[in-house]
Formats: C-alpha cells, sequence, structure tokens
C-alpha cells in the first residue's frame, strides 16, 4: 500500500465489537438500531425501526412523504438485493402538461413536482420480508419522538429560519406547523409532531386485529397506498400552492396513483476492483457512475490514486467528470447500455483521454448507439451549487440548499443494509395538516426533454442521486456505506473505498480524511447548473495539494474545513465476526453505536 500514511488522529475510534453495528446521520437513529439489536431484532428491524425515527428527528432531510434506496443483504448469503422506495410520477404528469404550464424545468419545490410516496412502504415491506418484530415495537420509537419530543438541530432550526418567510406567504400550513404562535424554533427546543405520531398509531391500529405479524404489516401497507393516508394526500395535492417556478398550481398525485405503487426488490450492479466486489443500484440512480470511475482507475498504480496527492486527486477527479458526463447522456431509463458503459473496453477508452491538465468540457462518451442526449450547460461560476450540499433547501427565492440522510446496520448472524432515505423534507412541499407531513419535490431530478434517458414520464420514477454501497471483499467481509449529498454522494464514497481499499485506512480515518468532489456536470437539482471543470475542497487538503491542482488547471474552491459528506459505514468479518463501525463528524448528529 503506497497512500500517504493516514493521520492517527481521527474525531473518534472506529467502533468494534462481535455483536452488532448502526451508524447513520443522527444519533437517535443510531442509538434507536442498537437498541432494536439488544432486544433481539435483527438488522431489519433495527434499520426500518431506525428509518422512522430518522423521518421525525431530521424533517429537514427525510419525511413519510419522502423516498428511499437501499442495498442489503441476509446472512443466509443470497446474492445483493436493491430494496426500492422510489415512487414514479404520477399518470398525468406529462412533458406536454408542463410545457402548458409554462414550465421549462421541473420546480425545485412546491406539489407539482411530487412523485409518488414510496418510502414508508418500502421500510414496511423490508420489515414483514425480512424482519421478526411487530409493526408496533419498530414504530414505536417514532411515535416516542414524534409525540414526546426531540431536539432541534442547528439544520432544522436553520431550514425553518430560511423558509419562514415562504411558509408564511405561501404555505400557511407549514408556518403553522414549525413556527407554532409566530415563533421560530432555536437550537435545543423540543420538538413535537403529534399529528405524525397520531398517523403512525393509526397505521398500526388498522391491522392490530389480524391473525399474523405479516397481515398486520400489510394491513398498514394498504392504508397507506389506499386509506386514510392517500386519501388525504390526494386532498392535500389537488389545491393549488405556490411552486418555486414562482407559480400557483395543484399536485397531480390521484388515489389510483398511490394505490398502483408498491416498493420492490431488484437485483444490484456491481465490478471487481481490487479483490473486492461493489454493489450498486441499476440506471435509475447514479451508483453506475461510482462503479465506471473504479473501472477507469483499476489498472493504475496504487501509488497514483491517492486523493491525498495533488497528481492522485487529479486523476480521481477527471474520471469523476468524465463518468458523471456520461450518467447524464446514459442513465436514466430502464434501457440504459450498462453492458457497454461498464465494459473494459469502453473504460480503458475513457481513462485514456484523462489528460496531464483539467478539462473544462463536458465530455460524455460515444457508443454508437443509444442516447445522444446533451443537457443544458447553464454555467454559475459559484464552484458550491445546491449540488454541493445536497436535497433541496429552498430559499425564498427558489435558490435551493439542503441534505439527506443515511444509515447502515449489521447484526450478529450477518445480516447487513445500507439505506439512504430522503425526500418529503419540511421545506419541499406544503405541510398535510391531516397527517403531519409534507410530499416529495423528486421530480425535480427529470428532465423535460423527450430526449433525455432521465425525462419526465408517467409512471416513471426519477433518475436518483440517493445511492448506497454494499462492498463484499473476496475474504468475505462485507461494508455497508453511504452518505447524503446530491451529486457529491458516489464522489465521496469514492474517495472512501480508495482510501480503504488501496490506501489502508480504518473506517474512521477514511471518514474524517478531506474530500473534495467535482461540479463539473449539471446539478441534478433545480436550478440545475455547472461550474466548468469546477472543484470544491475542503481546505484541510492542504496548501500544497490545493496550489499543485490548481496549477493544473483546476478552477479550485476552498468550502471549509469539514463541509464536504457525511459518510457513515459498519463492516463485518464473517471469519472472526469482528464488526467495525465508523460515522461522520460534520453536520454533528452523525455517530455510529455498537459492541
Amino acid at each position: 500500500m503506497y497512500f500517504t500514511p493516514p493521520d492517527t488522529f481521527s474525531t473518534r475510534p472506529t467502533l468494534e465489537g462481535s455483536f452488532g453495528m448502526a451508524a447513520s446521520t443522527h444519533w437517535l437513529a443510531s442509538g434507536t438500531a442498537m437498541s432494536v439489536l439488544e432486544r433481539g431484532g435483527n438488522a431489519f428491524d433495527a434499520a426500518a425501526a431506525a428509518g422512522f425515527v430518522l423521518m421525525v428527528v431530521e424533517p429537514n432531510l427525510n419525511g413519510p412523504g419522502g423516498e428511499l434506496v437501499g442495498i442489503m443483504q441476509t446472512a443466509a448469503g443470497h446474492a445483493p438485493q436493491v430494496l426500492a422506495g422510489t415512487g414514479p410520477a404520477p399518470a398525468s404528469a406529462t412533458i406536454a402538461a408542463m410545457r402548458e404550464r409554462g414550465l421549462t424545468g421541473m420546480p425545485g419545490a412546491g406539489p407539482l413536482s411530487a412523485p409518488v410516496p414510496g418510502q414508508v412502504d418500502a421500510w414496511l415491506m423490508l420489515l414483514s420480508d425480512h424482519g421478526t418484530w411487530e409493526l408496533s415495537d419498530m414504530i414505536g420509537y417514532a411515535i416516542h419522538y414524534a409525540r414526546d419530543g426531540y431536539p432541534a438541530t442547528p439544520g432544522v432550526v436553520a431550514t425553518v429560519n430560511t423558509v419562514s418567510q415562504l411558509f408564511r406567504e405561501h404555505w400557511p400550513t407549514s408556518f403553522d406547523a414549525w413556527t407554532p404562535g409566530g415563533r421560530l424554533p432555536h437550537v435545543g427546543d423540543t420538538l413535537t409532531n403529534s399529528t405524525l405520531a397520531n398517523t403512525f398509531e393509526r397505521l398500526v391500529q388498522c391491522g392490530s386485529a389480524a391473525d399474523s405479524r405479516e397481515r398486520r404489516i400489510d394491513l398498514a401497507r394498504h392504508e397507506w397506498s389506499e386509506g386514510f393516508v392517500a386519501k388525504a394526500i390526494v386532498r392535500a395535492c389537488a389545491k393549488s400552492h405556490w411552486n418555486s417556478d414562482g407559480g400557483v398550481q395543484p399536485g397531480l398525485l390521484t388515489e389510483a396513483d398511490l394505490a398502483s405503487f408498491r416498493a420492490t426488490y431488484e437485483s444490484t450492479i456491481s465490478t471487481e476492483f481490487r479483490g473486492v466486489t461493489v454493489h450498486k443500484v441499476g440506471p435509475w440512480s447514479q451508483g453506475p457512475a461510482l462503479l465506471q470511475i473504479l473501472g477507469m482507475l483499476a489498472d493504475d498504480p496504487d501509488e497514483a490514486l491517492d486523493p491525498s496527492t495533488a497528481a492522485g486527486a487529479h486523476v480521481i477527479v477527471e474520471a469523476i467528470k468524465l463518468a458523471m458526463a456520461d450518467r447524464d447522456r446514459f442513465l436514466g431509463s430502464a434501457d440504459a447500455p450498462l453492458d457497454a458503459l461498464l465494459s473494459p473496453e469502453y473504460l480503458a477508452s475513457r481513462r485514456g483521454i484523462i489528460g496531464p491538465e483539467a478539462s473544462l468540457q463536458f465530455r460524455p462518451g460515444n457508443l454508437g448507439f443509444g442516447s445522444t442526449y446533451i443537457p443544458p450547460l447553464v454555467e454559475t461560476h459559484d464552484s458550491s451549487p445546491a449540488g454541493s450540499a445536497g436535497e433541496p433547501t429552498v430559499r425564498r427565492d427558489g435558490v435551493t440548499r439542503g441534505d439527506t440522510c443515511h444509515l447502515d446496520v449489521v447484526d450478529r448472524w450477518g445480516n447487513t443494509i445500507s439505506v439512504t432515505p430522503s425526500g418529503g423534507w419540511l421545506q419541499s412541499s406544503p405541510h398535510i395538516s391531516e397527517l403531519g407531513f409534507c410530499l416529495s419535490s423528486r421530480l425535480q431530478q427529470t428532465w423535460l426533454d423527450e430526449a433525455s434517458p432521465a425525462a419526465l414520464a408517467p409512471g416513471k420514477r426519477p433518475r436518483i442521486t440517493l445511492t448506497p454501497t454494499l462492498a463484499c471483499a473476496h475474504d468475505g467481509s462485507i461494508t455497508a456505506l453511504g452518505t447524503p449529498g446530491g451529486d457529491g454522494q458516489d464522489q465521496w464514497q469514492l474517495l472512501y473505498l480508495l482510501r480503504t481499499i488501496v490506501g489502508g485506512y480504518t473506517i474512521q480515518q477514511a471518514i474524517d480524511a478531506p474530500a473534495f468532489q467535482s461540479t463539473s456536470f449539471p446539478d441534478s437539482f433545480w436550478p440545475r447548473h455547472w461550474t466548468p471543470g469546477g472543484l470544491l475542497v475542503e481546505n484541510r487538503l492542504g496548501g500544497a495539494v490545493i496550489e499543485g491542482l490548481s496549477a493544473l488547471g483546476h478552477p479550485v474552491t476552498q468550502s471549509g474545513p469539514w463541509s464536504l459528506g457525511r459518510l457513515s459505514a459498519v463492516r463485518r468479518d464473517p471469519a472472526t465476526g469482528r464488526m467495525t463501525a465508523g460515522a461522520n463528524p460534520r453536520g454533528a448528529q452523525g455517530y455510529a453505536a455498537g459492541r
């Protein structure tokens, strides 16, 4: 291993144990997952309980009206599977219908950009099929925090303050929910959401008389998609509300849209890299881009892939640019040419165009078939657009900033899961007073251009930025990892994989190490700007490295010392039973738990 030796300092230790590990973007979710493991639940029970807690305690980052993407492997050793909890566009969501409304792009906020909510159904399906707990026990943690309160974090407070004027003028139900009595929340306040607690309790009660655990969960799923929840969602969508394009329009979801959706399991896609099989979600996510980058770098010597050097960072960033250009040209439809995009020959040709200086061009590949789409390249010379922060907080002027959440769990039997829940942010659309949550605006990740593989279409999932990872080494060890952060997610996970697989870093050292990301492609979130050649770096990368990157032609913007990514990860070695975990200090509330 030839990397720059990792700094012996880390913000916290890598946790070690043999019973179970959980890591997430919020300490209450990690603690919940560990509590479930301690009480005899498996990793899937624990992940579901933690996922519902995240809906409550990180309402600016995800909610019941949102979506999730997960990758899981059972202790039985079956092939990893995708947990697909991302709902499609409504049946009436056509490009023509949007153009008739005068739109050239999907709004970043408001009910018009709401797909079918998928997160809750996915968690319930996971609990039914692979968990062991009763719904009432699993969801009880979330009900407790919603009913009895949870601490207001700086992120929640900042988000509400940012959008309070928007709420006051356009979304009065949101204003009432998040500024009771007109008072803005403060850090440390105890926040509650009794309406959401009531919604969760009603889901439990609707199936309480059934004669089996699976039937009780199934009745809750039905109530979500066809009962009181679905009906309340449709009533709320029928009302006209402000969207971030400045128009006032109703949403498009109908009872038929909600009734027709159920979460699913799907096959992963994967690639081999240095003795590790890296599993990702298919072409309706940006996951294949990470596999492309690993393929481009597969034949580089170890010492050339050190992110802590200017030469290593340069090659990594240039590979990122090429893969993300391919993402925008080819990914988003079921018929994406994955075999061609991941073929060694194609990836070698892509690696061959990486030169000694930074490219400022948008350079997708040409397969000789498939999409020829090039997205609109609207420049911004601000190298920290919405994509550097992730899923959106919507400012009063429509500019987006924000984030999402993530969790990983492994249990003593070897069940392993990595999930990135998102959407339904408190700032994404008007609060539904009957239910205690709002809808996602995930359709902003679609394009209003029929030529795009990620074009809006009725019943089609948006190409999503959520992109968890499962890394299975040839020695049998399994790592589950992921992060919030929109377009940055796979870029930061790439750095983690390089530092742990090639560089020999521990989990926490890799998480703590300085991060960087390219912004040299259209942001996946409204208003979808790009910065030609843009490179965003944590200034802890070091003056010499930053100067070296600038000398190579990279337009570098320093973003602060601890600003990029909120990775978490858990790992299990089946030969020894040893487990490890780490979580990110960025954002202050990510923690791991285990023993």
